[in-house]
């Protein structure tokens, strides 16, 4: 298992032989509040990972006990004039941008405080596995301002535009039960499991074609919003972008000839 560092507070780690790619939020002192500084050390690890032709997923954990990450650095944003705000603001987007935009599938494993921007990063990933102790939210318009990582977007998304109008205009945390119910995570897990049980999911992904798992993110990430026909066309250009790949070839191959496939990843 590999290790490389991004700046003081992100650590990413390989795991299944680089396959799958661990982005390690790793300020404890702060609970994981996103700094400026952190904020950039998470974009940084993005665009390093999305380069990488040998990573086919994404996992995102937190060193802290007791949270995946709190939201932004408040204490330092206590600090800051008009003109700091705006000139932060382009690091800020980075980070969940950075995620966002990842190519490959991308799973949180959350346990603890998500709140804020800490919920929005998790909201960027495709998939969010949750142990019991998780707490999630989006606080922002109780302390004067609104979710600004991709939260009015990504939550109605998930869970429906009135629910999410709920949740952001309340600004109530919701426990790990209920955040499962009603599909602010997808998997919930004993305490202390999120980690272990969201890297054996990135295990199984990862068994699978590499163009394939871009090329099916890609579908379901341009897809989202347009009508059905022009979903079909989204989706029709993916499937050409594989259908005649290395990886396809093999696949029939190793299906037929009853073995694991080798992918070559082109």
């Amino acid at each position: 298992m590999g290790e490389a560092r991004f700046g003081e507070f992100v650590l990413v780690r390989r795991h299944e032989e680089g396959a799958v790619a661990e982005l390690v939020l790793d300020r404890p002192k702060a609970m994981n509040a996103v700094s400026t500084e952190m904020a950039r050390c998470v974009a940084a690890a993005c665009s390093a990972l999305g380069g990488d032709a040998a990573v086919r997923v994404v996992v995102v954990t937190s060193t802290h006990e007791r949270a995946f990450c709190v939201g932004a650095d408040l204490k330092e944003r206590n600090s800051f004039s008009d003109a700091d705000m705006v000139r932060q603001r382009p690091a800020s987007r980075g980070a969940y941008t950075g995620v966002l935009e990842l190519p490959v599938p991308t799973i949180a494993a959350v346990h603890g405080f998500a709140l804020g921007g800490g919920f929005e990063l998790a909201l960027s990933c495709d998939l969010i596995v949750a142990d019991r102790t998780a707490v999630v939210g989006l606080p922002e318009v109780s302390v004067g301002v609104i979710p600004g990582g991709g939260g009015t977007q990504l939550l109605p998304r998930r869970v429906g535009a009135a629910r999410a109008a709920e949740l952001i205009f309340t600004a109530r945390r919701v426990e790990a039960e209920e955040a499962h119910r009603l599909g602010l995570v997808d998997q919930l897990v004993a305490a202390g499991e999120d980690r272990a049980e969201a890297l054996a999911l990135a295990a199984r992904i990862a068994a699978n074609s590499p163009v394939g798992l871009r090329a099916a993110k890609r579908a379901l990430r341009l897809g989202q919003g347009l009508d059905l026909r022009a979903g079909l066309e989204v989706e029709d250009a993916a499937w050409r972008a594989v259908a005649f790949s290395g990886d396809r070839a093999e696949g029939v191959a190793a299906f037929n000839e009853r073995r694991a496939p080798r992918w070559p990843g082109q």
